[in-house]
């Protein structure tokens, strides 16, 4: 039985096609302490200061607290999940799901990944440029929002260039700096609004109902972009790592980040009426020396969030369906954000607008990850043979039906209940892809290497199935 990558017999020329190359077990540069520090930093997301914000009037202190913590072990159990096959064999994202969408029809999946973290990235330099133009202004009088919104989505993409390399130092460095302002904003918050806190949050009844739900919704749907690519980090991470402390990192991660900012976000915006971080953070800090550092805080907190989550899956799109270089692709995810608007995002009104934003794209990502788990683990039982994946005139090339119908119709399912539409969207998505895989005359080849490899209804030939290695 194979093991490892590096055992895995694929012909090299195939590589020569594609942008997307295998990673072996020999080049992988993160340890469980960088990994747990990439997660960390790229958590830290001013999106969920956002969501915290929304759920003002609807829970109370300890329902948000709970709804935060199911979120975050709900996103922990699907990272492992999704990210299995890109741990196992160093493919990413894009690679594996060619046997499911087809090598044409992954652009489906991936373009509905790209633009939620597109938009986000858009919206975190947006806010991250108006830390750091308040810090300007405050220490030299200069005040160009414009500016620094360009020139601070310039560095981001320049940070990005470098790759994973870029990336694990940036995150190592950036997760102490950012654990201790975390902890230091939200001791300030409390001590200087504790009574308009009381008043607003702890003193309304909440619901543990739908409404309950749906704010899990929102902080999972958060970070459901950043499951759909899971084998886009966990190609990097050391492959002798267990599933078991894979998840155990990804929740030691994402649970304190979204519970500080979460919970930030419900108290400052609550007790003040605010929903721009720049400006609660501001006042929630009386000193000026500490006002800056928050300030720049959250610039550097949006550097770590958006490289990992929302530069790096939306250029693997663009390298697998364009065919152009990582370098290429990352400048054209910057400038594409440019284009976002995300001034308009921004605004105070636009709070429930983005929650309900992240639900509707989350009725389309729930689907994408369910055929993902199905196919790998249940149609392939981990068993994959990279030559057809690789193989652009093999038999994965063109659309696979199945995959796309599956989406869009456990995305019809989760749109007739949007507050909960991830979770809504995974048992019709996964069950139709099942069904269509064993009956669908179209996907005949892309029944290779499963369980339905030279049934009678799928019509396949039992030829591939010594190649599948595991």
């Amino acid at each position: 039985m194979i093991n490892t990558v590096d055992e895995m017999k694929i012909d090299s020329r195939l590589l020569k096609n594609t942008k997307s190359e295998l990673l072996p077990t020999n080049e992988r540069i993160m340890d469980k302490i960088s990994y747990l520090c990439a997660f960390l930093g790229g958590c830290v997301s001013i999106g969920t200061f956002s969501m915290g914000a929304s759920l003002i009037g609807i829970l109370n202190f300890t329902q948000a607290i709970v709804a935060m913590a199911i979120g975050c072990t709900v996103i922990a159990i699907a990272l492992v999940f999704a990210g299995k096959g890109g741990h196992k064999y160093g493919i990413p994202f894009t690679v594996q799901a060619r046997g499911v969408f087809g090598i044409k029809g992954v652009a489906v999946p991936g373009l509905l990944r790209a633009i939620p973290a597109i938009v986000w990235f858009g919206f975190q330099s947006w806010v991250g440029a108006g830390a750091l133009n308040s810090c300007f202004k405050t220490i030299w009088g200069f005040d160009n929002m414009m500016m620094c919104f360009i020139l601070f989505t310039a560095l981001q993409v320049a940070l990005a260039i470098k790759g994973f390399k870029g990336i694990k130092w940036v995150e190592n460095i950036g997760s102490v700096f950012i654990l201790l302002t975390l902890g230091y904003m939200f001791y300030s918050v409390l001590t200087k609004y504790n009574a308009e806190i009381s008043s607003t949050i702890m003193g309304i009844e909440g619901t543990w109902g739908l409404p309950f739900w749906g704010g899990t919704t929102a902080f999972l749907g958060i970070y459901s972009t950043m499951i759909i690519n899971s084998s886009d980090y966990s190609r990097e991470l050391k492959r002798e790592t267990k599933s078991l402390m894979t998840g155990s990192l990804y929740w030691l991660a994402i649970l304190p980040a979204t519970l500080f900012m979460g919970l930030i976000g419900l108290m400052v915006s609550g007790a003040t009426g605010n929903a721009d971080p720049i400006a609660v953070f501001s006042s929630a800090v009386d000193n000026q020396f500490l006002t800056i550092m928050t300030l720049v805080f959250i610039a550097f907190a949006q550097v770590t969030t958006n490289i990992l989550n929302n530069i790096v899956p939306p250029v693997y799109v663009l390298m697998d369906n364009f065919k152009i270089s990582y370098k290429k692709a990352t400048i054209l995810v910057g400038i594409l954000s440019l284009l976002t608007f995300p001034w308009i995002l921004v605004r105070p009104e636009s709070a429930g607008g983005l929650a309900l934003f992240t639900q509707i794209y989350s009725a389309f990502l729930g689907p994408i990850f369910a055929v993902l788990v199905v196919d790998y683990f249940i149609l392939r039982k981990q068993k994959l043979n990279l030559n057809h994946y690789y193989d652009i005139e093999g038999p994965f090339n063109g659309v696979n039906w199945a995959g796309i119908i599956s989406i869009f119709t456990g995305a019809a399912v989760a749109l007739m209940f949007v507050q909960v539409s991830w979770y809504v969207s995974l048992v019709p998505s996964g069950l139709v892809y099942y069904v269509l895989m064993g009956r669908m005359k179209s996907s005949r080849p892309y029944a290779r290497g499963t369980i339905f490899e030279g049934n009678d209804n799928s019509g396949v030939s039992g030829r591939a199935a010594s190649s599948t290695g595991a």
